[in-house]
């Protein structure tokens, strides 16, 4: 037999040798193409987590975790205060502007203080009512796990840009980047609103009045009071004296919803005197 025949097919076998390395090697690059997926979709996950959106601190909400974004909200409004809505039981604050506090008051035309956060809250609910339902886009979630939106009226009309037209709230270009920079400017020229005499900025105002809060407060929007109060009280629907069970819950309804005054009926400062 000629042995040369039959030789090629010998050759092209490879060894038994050969083939336990290959194998190996392939295995060995699939496990590390493995290993390096599973590396970079936890890293993508956990820088998605810490980073948060612009200037916002991200909260704990896995819709945001997981850089998902909310669909808008859509209703109608309870007033926290003058950038604060409540829909649906999801606090919103509105993004770039900010407004007096609940409690802050302002100096007017004539030198005499009065309530420009009140004030502020109560304008916001006139507008509001004029145009139902509101509907509020998702920017980013806050520290505090609220939802912080572009909001408009059933018309179309922005209240963002509406409230600092009016001289009922500040742009607040740390987070809004001179977006309502010109409405500001307008009415500032017009002497509308705070415009009308002299006011401290709510950033500033928070500020000075820091050692009043309590850590946990919810005091970098205004939200008066612990975080669980603000998170089991709500502004709608309106409650009467008779119908709430603590000073701290009356407190909070005057310090925070538009009808909160009424629960003081001689303005002493003081809510539901029979409980508080």
């Amino acid at each position: 037999m000629n042995r040369d025949r039959y030789s090629h097919r010998r050759s092209s076998r490879p060894r038994r040798g050969r083939v336990s390395i290959m194998r190996k090697r392939f295995f060995s690059h699939k496990s590390l193409a493995a290993i390096l997926v599973i590396t970079l979709a936890v890293g993508a996950y956990v820088t998605s987590y810490f980073t948060g959106w612009g200037n916002q601190i991200a909260g704990p909400n896995t819709a945001s975790a997981l850089g998902s974004k909310p669909k808008p909200i859509v209703g109608v409004a309870s007033i926290v205060d003058g950038d604060t809505i409540e829909i649906h039981g999801q606090r919103i604050r509105f993004n770039g502007i900010d407004a007096p506090e609940s409690s802050q008051n302002c100096s007017g035309a004539s030198g005499q203080e009065y309530p420009c956060g009140r004030k502020s809250a109560e304008a916001l609910d006139i507008f509001l009512s004029q145009s139902r339902p509101i509907q509020c886009n998702f920017v980013s979630w806050d520290r505090y796990n609220r939802f912080v939106g572009d909001c408009q009226r059933a018309d179309g009309a922005s209240i963002a840009s509406w409230m600092v037209e009016q001289g009922y709230a500040l742009d607040w270009p740390r987070y809004s980047h001179g977006s309502y920079a010109s409405q500001q400017a307008d009415a500032q020229r017009a002497k509308i609103g705070i415009w009308v005499g002299t006011f401290t900025a709510p950033w500033d105002w928070r500020a000075t009045h820091a050692a009043n809060n309590k850590p946990g407060n919810d005091t970098s929007y205004g939200l008066t009071g612990r975080r669980q109060i603000a998170q089991s009280y709500s502004c709608q629907p309106r409650r009467y004296c008779k119908q709430i069970s603590s000073c701290d819950e009356a407190r909070w309804y005057l310090n925070n919803c538009s009808w909160g005054p009424k629960l003081d009926r001689d303005g002493d400062g003081i809510p539901c005197e029979g409980i508080c």
